[in-house]
């Protein structure tokens, strides 16, 4: 069963960092491309950091340019999604997908996890 499973949410106070994990079982992540997105309640789903399989190139929707860095660990099969000096407005709910294509368009990507919430408040 191909499945991508997200940990690492919680609630922290602004200013502080979470790290998310999107760990992979039933298939290898190397191949694929994984993006970031998020959905905050009453929003639609956006696309936040991107990886590509090939080359390791990212790519960060302007919001979270140079606060947040997304990284693969192929040999633990897993993404992560550093997140700092976290803002309200980043609350939201996180979810990964793996595809082919690496783009901050959901539509291009064929595996999705459960999504973990991150909440930012005092």
């Amino acid at each position: 069963q191909l499945q991508l499973v997200e940990s690492g949410g919680g609630l922290v106070q602004p200013g502080g960092s979470l790290r998310l994990s999107c760990a992979a079982s039933g298939f290898t992540l190397d191949y694929y491309a994984i993006g970031w997105f998020r959905q905050a309640p009453g929003k639609e789903r956006e696309g936040v950091s991107c990886i590509s399989s090939s080359d390791g190139s990212t790519y960060y929707t302007d919001s979270v340019r140079g606060r947040f860095t997304i990284s693969r660990d192929n040999a633990k099969n897993t993404v992560y999604l550093q997140m700092n000096s976290l803002k309200p407005e980043d609350t939201a709910v996180y979810y990964c997908a793996a595809g082919t294509i690496a783009t901050t368009g959901p539509d291009e990507y064929d595996y999705w996890g459960q999504g973990t919430q991150v909440t930012v408040s005092s």
